[in-house]
């Protein structure tokens, strides 16, 4: 028989899950965030919060909120980081909640539609859909096609949702315009 340990659970308030240490570099900075030499992901904590980075991907993205919901048991899950604006009239730097996720390389087997995720929203904020996929988007064709359903589009955003909600977690996006 194997016997599994179980982890320890450290409850804060907010698990943040941020692609690249580029995109985390300012949150870590300005929450005074402390590198914890954490594994299997890169952990910085801070008095209520900590930031996993994920890496870049819907894996990676969900294997970063499933750890983060087993190692530290967050009352939320927050995803912050950059996405592509799908219609050239977007200022660039631009921030926004995320309202809806949907998943166009992701077809439901039932009813050949995308996968769609709804985060948890705050009021106050501008709203945006997000597409999210496994490969970088970088042409003007598929951007056009993008549009029909979304706003901005990133790699990781509907993987921090479904696995948060997995967890029962309440996730928020907030994404801002890269280009």
């Amino acid at each position: 028989m194997i016997k599994l340990n179980n982890p320890v659970r450290n409850t804060i308030s907010f698990g943040i899950i941020i692609a690249t240490p580029m995109e985390a570099e300012p949150f870590i900075k300005c929450l005074g965030m402390k590198d914890t030499g954490a594994q299997p992901f890169p952990v910085y904590m801070g008095k209520d919060s900590a930031i996993i980075i994920s890496g870049i991907g819907k894996t990676n993205a969900a294997l970063a909120t499933a750890y983060a919901c087993m190692k530290h048991d967050p009352a939320c899950i927050l995803n912050l980081g950059s996405a592509g604006a799908v219609r050239d009239s977007e200022e660039t730097g631009r921030i926004f909640n995320i309202e809806k996720t949907v998943e166009p390389d992701r077809i439901h087997i039932r009813t050949n539609t995308p996968f769609t995720q709804y985060p948890d929203i705050l009021e106050g904020f501008d709203k945006a859909v997000l597409s999210t996929q496994d490969k970088a988007v970088d042409d003007h064709e598929a951007f056009r096609e993008i549009s029909a359903f979304a706003d901005l589009v990133d790699m990781e955003g509907a993987s921090v949702v479904q696995a948060s909600k997995r967890f029962h977690k309440k996730c928020l996006l907030f994404k801002f315009v890269s280009d």
